[in-house]
């Protein structure tokens, strides 16, 4: 049963453009410019309980203003959108008592106090019973490895640590549904990997559906098998990673260096080659041909000095999509 539902939905923001010139501050003052960007339009799509969904696209896509939408923090131009049965900006109060959201770049807890006693809040806002609080605040400094850090002020916190207890802050009040916008941006690998494994865990024990946006291929990859993919405020696709995949990004990358410059000789299964100075980067279709043989086959003609397997980025695959729409 799906528990978000979009339909139509459009968003545009009013922007401020400064006059050009020596004096364009001044006469921005006195003679004010805006142009209209439209940041959604025409959105539309479901989600049932229990997914975990991928929600990708480039900077300034529109991903972050879907999610403050669905939050109910931003109002749309028009369409409908209704999350449990409720319209977010209309029922707001019921509404954040059912979801939980993160913004990477952005924090929920206060920065001069005690991570506990930011959670001690959040419990009175969220009127959480003491039982029920106690519980769940040991499960999550347990399973997100917080407990020496409940007594240091937010200031003092690595963005890691911090990250940790933003997403514990988010699920104290169990919700149903979890937002997660840029969670892993600057974390370190071990950090996101302890972040991905956790997520991957409270998805399948607790059945929390949860939306991650962010433009990290390896976060997507690790927790979700569907993903959403938007570019200039329209939903490009929606459905399976691995088909995506297939059809936008079918080539994988090794970018190698080597300890000299060397002339370009053809490399069996190689799609395709660019060579900057004594930097390869060899595109091949891991289908036809698997990595490892790829990895030996430049080795047996090369000198590498290091390499880098790497799948296509997603504003690649956005770029891809866009260039198929426009013929």
């Amino acid at each position: 049963m799906a528990q978000i539902v979009l339909k139509n939905i459009k968003k545009t923001f009013k922007v401020a453009e400064r006059p050009e010139g020596r004096f364009g501050v001044l006469k921005g003052a006195f003679n004010r410019k805006t142009r209209l960007v439209k940041a959604l339009e025409d959105v539309s799509f479901s989600i049932d309980e229990g997914e975990l969904i991928g929600y990708i696209g480039p900077n300034g896509a529109g991903k972050s203003t879907t999610v403050k939408i669905m939050s109910g923090i931003l109002t749309p131009d028009s369409g409908n959108c209704e999350i449990l049965g409720r319209t977010p900006w209309k029922e707001r109060v019921n509404h954040v008592s059912c979801i939980g959201v993160v913004f990477g770049q952005r924090s929920q807890l206060w920065w001069d106090v005690p991570v506990k006693d930011s959670f001690d809040l959040l419990r009175d806002i969220y009127n959480i019973s003491s039982v029920h609080y106690a519980k769940r605040l040991n499960e999550l400094t347990q399973a997100l490895q917080i407990e020496s850090l409940l007594k240091t002020p937010v200031r003092q916190l690595s963005l890691g640590q911090r990250m940790r207890c933003e997403i514990t802050a988010a699920l104290l009040h169990s919700p149903r549904i979890l937002f997660l916008d840029e969670p892993t941006i600057g974390l370190d690998a071990v950090s996101k990997l302890a972040l991905r494994e956790f997520l991957k865990d409270e998805n399948r024990s607790k059945g929390v559906t949860m939306i991650l946006t962010t433009h990290d291929m390896d976060d997507i990859a690790a927790l979700c098998s569907k993903v959403m993919v938007i570019g200039h405020g329209k939903l490009l696709y929606n459905g399976s990673l691995n088909v995506l995949r297939e059809q936008y990004a079918p080539l994988r990358c090794i970018r190698a260096t080597l300890d000299k410059e060397t002339l370009q000789s053809p490399i069996e299964g190689a799609e395709m080659v660019k060579i900057e100075g004594n930097e390869w980067s060899i595109f091949f279709d891991p289908h036809k041909t698997a990595t490892h043989l790829m990895v030996e086959r430049l080795a047996k003609k090369l000198v590498l000095k290091d390499i880098v397997i790497e799948e296509q980025s997603i504003d690649e695959m956005v770029a891809t999509m866009y260039q198929e729409m426009s013929l």
